[in-house]
């Protein structure tokens, strides 16, 4: 399915299970051989909306445990 393991934030599980149905229509059209274009343009509006409306609405300790992310680049990884 997935090439990379992505973490998720317990208030971003909305954004995986978006994530999770966009690339289920992916492989559905690869190897299915159904256009889903629309449908995967869809869930990626979708995607777009759920990502504002979290990120928009954050708690103090949501912005604290994004500033700590896992996947967070380093200070290194710019030098």
């Amino acid at each position: 399915m997935h090439t990379t393991q992505t973490i998720f934030l317990d208030f971003e599980e909305p954004l995986k299970e978006v994530l999770d149905q966009i690339q289920s229509a992916k492989d559905l059209s690869e190897n299915g051989g159904i256009d889903a274009e629309n449908i995967i343009k869809e869930l990626d509006e979708k995607l777009e909306a759920k990502c504002r409306e979290i990120h928009e609405n954050l708690t103090p300790w949501q912005k604290v445990q994004l500033s700590r992310h896992p996947e967070r680049p380093y200070t290194l990884d710019y030098i």
